[in-house]
């Protein structure tokens, strides 16, 4: 029991390591480059996608693409993103963000998804991002509803702060991120803008979005006006 239980911390310390390691610029372009080809993707179907009454009560959108599991008797989970907000004058330069869970259980495998989490109020995450937070415990959080029903769109917005999506093999649909703790990466962020820049001086607008980020902005901006 002993050895399976040392087994499965060296998993959960080799998803870390992976996973949170300092990047160079050029992948973080790449992952905005993946993060506004899954909102594409989602938007494309607008019948399984978000509902509009949840895209224009949206004050921020977190995407993590290809956030990744893996379990080998413990089970543990990464991912690295980008998260833009509303502002008064649009939406905001990215930030980028890691995400880390962990389930326990004798289980051995893995698999990839892509996340999108939405703030849906005035909190939003220029305040939850001032630290990490746990979803599920600092922030109240709810599985997405997806297609047009307005009804459950509106009752989630009310009780939750964030709403939580899932996308695998082309199948879109809320998920349950409950314990996972969200996280400023703060190397990342130095990397992407050479230089040490707050959070909430990204996220409420300070900053000119750089060309490399404007795709992903773009998309971000182009899906929150079908909305209105």
């Amino acid at each position: 029991m002993m050895k399976k239980f040392i087994l499965g911390v060296c998993a959960v310390t080799l998803v870390g390591s992976q996973g949170f390691a300092a990047t160079d610029h050029a992948k973080l372009v790449d992952r905005l480059n993946a993060a506004s080809r899954v909102l594409q993707e989602i938007e494309a179907t607008p019948d399984k996608s978000i509902p509009t009454g949840i895209l224009s009560d949206a004050t921020c959108v977190a995407v993590v693409p290809g956030y990744k599991k893996a379990a080998f008797v413990v089970g543990g989970s990464y991912g690295q993103g980008v998260v833009t907000c509303k502002t008064s004058h649009g939406w905001s330069a990215p930030a980028f963000i890691q995400m880390a869970g962990g389930s326990f259980g004798f289980q051995i495998g893995g698999q990839a998804t892509d996340l999108v989490l939405i703030a849906v109020n005035q909190r939003g995450m220029q305040d939850l991002l001032k630290s990490k937070f746990k979803i599920g415990g600092d922030a109240a959080a709810s599985a997405g509803p997806v297609g047009r029903n307005a009804g459950a769109a509106t009752n989630l917005t009310l009780k939750s702060e964030l709403l939580t999506y899932s996308r695998s093999q082309g199948l879109f649909a809320g998920i349950d991120l409950n314990g996972t703790v969200v996280n400023q990466n703060t190397e990342d962020t130095r990397t992407f803008y050479s230089h040490d820049v707050p959070f909430s001086t990204i996220l409420e607008g300070n900053i000119v979005t750089p060309p490399s980020a404007r795709p992903f902005v773009g998309t971000v901006a182009r899906y929150f006006r079908k909305a209105q």
